[in-house]
């Protein structure tokens, strides 16, 4: 059996930038370990397969080492492929998911926009070993799914060592996002980890943006936002609170076209 494979860089401009993911659009649905294996063996943080469905896909996402709830970056990822190599004339596409509900990605200017559901996060108290393992003096801890941890300057984003056997042994720990305001016309920076899920730092995350968005919108008073992302490969994006929902947008660009033989 040969099944397409794609692997784009999603949150970037340019390539080698932002975090590169894989697709593989199914005419079925594989059996869910084959599905893993495969995201094991591309070992990227995140690979999407979808099938056809009505008048729009399925779509399912894992990591190397487990299947996902919500995923930004192969989202947008996917979204690219349906618009520029099965239905060019689309210009958006509705994904359904298995536990976020549906999902789109439509064209917009320059960039793909995402719409996703919100995930306010709530202040609660950081649990044995979290803030030992990212380091840093954070002024504030929330949770939605995920710990958001909020640190004063992107400088303290950026010096961040987690050490992250630790951090993969947080009880109840999903992931952790740090975050901190921006600068030069960044309005807020963050970092994600997570890898109790096989991902110890991802270079560009949607779903973390579902909660950072509501966040800084609050705290800033605006509901149009411009990210940035600190890891090695950094990322950009652009994130609109709609009440329950979020736009994110930014660039993807094809790294890879090729096969998989199963």
């Amino acid at each position: 059996m040969r099944l397409p494979l794609y692997q784009v860089d999603a949150f970037a401009g340019d390539l080698f930038g932002g975090n590169p993911a894989a697709v593989c659009p199914l005419e079925r649905w594989l059996p869910q370990a084959t599905m893993q294996a495969i995201a094991a063996e591309n070992n990227l943080s995140e690979t999407a397969f979808f099938v056809r469905e009505g008048d729009g896909y399925a779509l399912r996402w894992f990591t190397p080492t487990v299947e996902v709830d919500l995923c930004g970056h192969a989202t947008l990822a996917a979204g690219l492929i349906v618009m520029r190599f099965l239905e060019p004339k689309l210009n958006i596409v509705s994904f359904r998911t298995l536990k976020a509900g549906t999902l789109s990605v439509m064209r917009k200017a320059d960039m793909l926009a995402m719409d996703f559901p919100a995930r306010p996060a709530a202040p609660t108290e950081a649990p044995a070993g979290l803030l030992k393992a990212l380091g840093g003096t954070p002024r504030e801890i929330l949770r939605a799914r995920d710990y958001l941890v909020v640190y004063d300057t992107a400088a303290d984003i950026a010096a961040l060592k987690p050490d992250f056997a630790t951090l993969a042994g947080v009880k109840d720990c999903w992931a952790a996002i740090v975050t901190a305001p921006g600068e030069d016309g960044v309005d807020f920076v963050s970092r994600f980890f997570a890898p109790a899920q096989g991902v110890p730092e991802d270079p560009a995350t949607g779903s973390s943006h579902c909660t950072l968005t509501p966040y800084w919108a609050e705290r800033l008073g605006k509901t149009t936002l411009e990210a940035r992302q600190l890891s090695r490969r950094g990322g950009s994006l652009r994130c609109t609170l709609n009440g329950a929902r979020v736009t994110i947008a930014g660039s993807a660009v094809l790294y890879l076209e090729g096969q998989i033989s199963l």
